[in-house]
């Protein structure tokens, strides 16, 4: 697998936490069953576009060995996978509206999920880049407290689901992260703030030094101490699917900060153009299959388009 090239010191190997599985997907053009999904599937695809990758996730006695092939075959490290003879895997059924901003959960199955609690294997506890996926925040926690280097770089996801049913250990957890990427609802939902701007502020003062705040097709905000980068979105024509679109997103920013081993704020906006781009493959797919295929030189080509976007 070809990887982005990109001014590098030495790559560090970036850690992702999160859920491995199978979709059901209807959208208003089509739909694809038992599809690979999860937070970590597709964070750890995107990241291995720049750096070395580490999966920590559970799959259950059904899980297809050409998927865990798939992600081999993509450099990631797969030694963190877990396999629960147990029982299935995690699924997740799911309907897109009509203009994709709205979406459905016709059915969820925890299966072996339900259970999964990380272990870092002994040779990964001195990762210095670590995202966590939308998991449960106590299992969020629980991965920090296996962590051995002294200056780690975390960041993490959520789902509204944590915010409301978890706020008290999530509000926790924000004071043991770097950076926090969430959507506009989600926002909203946590700090009370309907305006974008007052969210980012709020977000930062519950203890992540960087937050960046998502609106989809409209991009995203990055909000930091003294500053705040507003970003566009790719503009894509052949939107198909934008399930794992912000775990791609996320997934390259920490490959990108990993591969320079930098994560100032002008570093990081350079990540969130790369986060962007590898964001725009996902949705053109189902699955992960556009963002698998996609390659090292199609994602380098949408950077130079974001840039003249954004450029006076």
């Amino acid at each position: 697998m070809e990887r982005v090239e990109i001014e590098k010191s030495a790559p560090q190997p970036v850690l992702v936490v999160g859920s491995v599985g199978y979709d059901d997907i209807e959208t208003p053009f089509a739909s694809d069953t038992r599809i690979l999904g999860g937070s970590a599937s597709y964070a750890c695809l995107a990241s291995s576009y720049f750096a070395p990758t580490r999966m920590v996730a559970v799959v259950g006695n059904d899980f297809d060995p050409k998927d865990r092939q798939r992600l081999s075959n993509h450099g990631i490290e797969t030694a963190g996978l877990q396999t629960d003879e147990s029982g299935p895997t995690f699924t997740w059924s799911g309907k897109y509206l009509e203009d994709f901003n709205q979406r459905e959960t016709l059915d969820i199955q925890l299966n072996v999920f339900e259970s999964f609690k990380p272990v870092l294997p002994d040779d990964q506890r001195d990762s210095r880049y670590v995202l966590l996926g939308n998991i449960h925040p106590a299992l969020q926690s629980h991965v920090l407290d296996q962590l051995e280097a002294e200056d780690t770089f975390v960041a993490a996801d959520t789902i509204d689901l944590w915010i409301t049913t978890e706020r008290p250990a999530f509000i926790e957890l924000l004071k043991r992260i770097d950076f926090l990427v969430i959507n506009d609802s989600e926002a909203e939902l946590l700090t009370d703030e309907s305006n974008i701007i007052k969210a980012g502020a709020a977000l930062r003062a519950l203890g992540p030094k960087q937050v960046v705040i998502k609106k989809g097709a409209h991009g995203a905000y990055f909000f930091y101490e003294g500053g705040l980068f507003a970003l566009p979105a790719y503009p894509v024509t052949e939107l198909r699917d934008p399930t794992g679109a912000g775990d791609t997103f996320l997934g390259a920013v920490m490959g990108y900060l990993a591969a320079v081993d930098r994560k100032d704020v002008p570093t990081l906006k350079q990540a969130l153009l790369y986060g962007t781009a590898v964001a725009s493959l996902t949705v053109e797919a189902f699955s992960c299959d556009q963002l698998e295929s996609g390659g090292a030189a199609m994602i380098a080509s949408r950077v130079v388009e974001l840039r003249e976007m954004i450029s006076l």
